[in-house]
């Protein structure tokens, strides 16, 4: 395993003030897969895992604030961003074992984690997996397939508009021929209707994330993998759920979008679950509301230290 600095620079994208000054890209290699991070900070380390169809760049606005206190290293797991995109290993256990080894190459034995929307099964399967390697788990829009009960197929049509990507992603060809060249639609409609309004996530925040998708030719089918390898997840955490996590657990939910719900699915699998729901927040907290969300993120973060 190596580690490279400077490799992928931040040069090109729009950032807080200071961003440069803490933080550093690199990638990865983890055992022949390479994965991009940005890390910076001092103090205990802290991973955040992104959503679908995100990259790293959705922590940015809350990354200054934490690397106050933490080492804070933001991935992009593989498949998203500027990791490599293999073909296979989308399951949510792969995924951990991935992130396990990043941070053993990145010096951090012992880690919290933090993970958004897809990134809360690859974070529930940290700890699930990786007990003696992750002392807190936070996370925010938890919807996690194996421990959420599913939804009724003729369900309201409020539930169908917040879930009906997961039978769309899953599809087989169609759904890359359907969006390919038009991934700014796509993928900007999501951002449009899952935030508390159209223009919570603003426009050079989707061209980041629409830009990565379209300028890599393996990056759409990838972004689709997470939901294709469902079945080998859901059983995964089937089994996950027969042994309760016992470490601390922060659920942060959207009043606007998953709200109290977060905690719930949480409950279903730990024992020790601290409850947030955001008012006027919608399917993206660290975007829609930073300040917020980094101060809830190191309250809780603060009381295992």
């Amino acid at each position: 395993m190596s580690a490279d600095d400077g490799i992928a620079g931040l040069g090109s994208l729009r950032l807080p003030d200071g961003f440069t000054d803490v933080f550093t890209s690199r990638l990865v290699e983890v055992n022949g897969l390479r994965l991009h991070a940005v890390t910076g900070g001092d103090g205990p380390a802290l991973l955040l895992v992104g959503g679908w169809p995100q990259t790293w760049y959705a922590w940015r606005e809350v990354m200054p604030a934490l690397a106050r206190r933490h080492t804070v290293v933001a991935v992009d797991p593989r498949g998203a961003g500027l990791s490599d995109k293999p073909d296979d290993g989308y399951d949510a256990g792969t995924l951990a074992a991935d992130l396990v080894a990043l941070m053993t190459a990145l010096g951090h034995d012992r880690f919290d984690v933090a993970g958004h929307d897809i990134g809360t099964w690859t974070a529930y399967a940290l700890a699930a997996d990786h007990p003696g390697r992750v002392g807190r788990l936070a996370v925010l829009e938890a919807v996690v397939p194996g421990l959420t009960p599913s939804p009724p197929l003729f369900g309201p049509a409020s539930v169908n508009l917040k879930l009906w990507q997961f039978g769309f992603n899953r599809l087989t060809g169609l759904n890359e021929e359907l969006v390919r060249g038009r991934e700014r639609v796509f993928f900007g409609w999501q951002f449009a209707t899952k935030a508390a309004t159209p223009t919570s996530i603003p426009a050079y925040a989707v061209d980041v994330y629409v830009d990565a998708i379209a300028a890599d030719p393996r990056a759409l089918r990838a972004s689709f993998a997470y939901y294709r390898a469902l079945e080998e997840t859901i059983a995964q955490n089937e089994r996950r759920a027969r042994t309760r996590l016992t470490l601390p657990v922060l659920a942060v939910g959207g009043a606007l979008w998953s709200g109290a719900s977060a905690a719930r699915t949480m409950r279903l699998a730990a024992d020790d679950v601290t409850e947030v729901v955001l008012d006027d927040c919608g399917h993206y907290p660290a975007e829609e509301q930073p300040e917020r969300c980094a101060g809830i993120l190191e309250d809780f973060l603060a009381a295992g230290r």
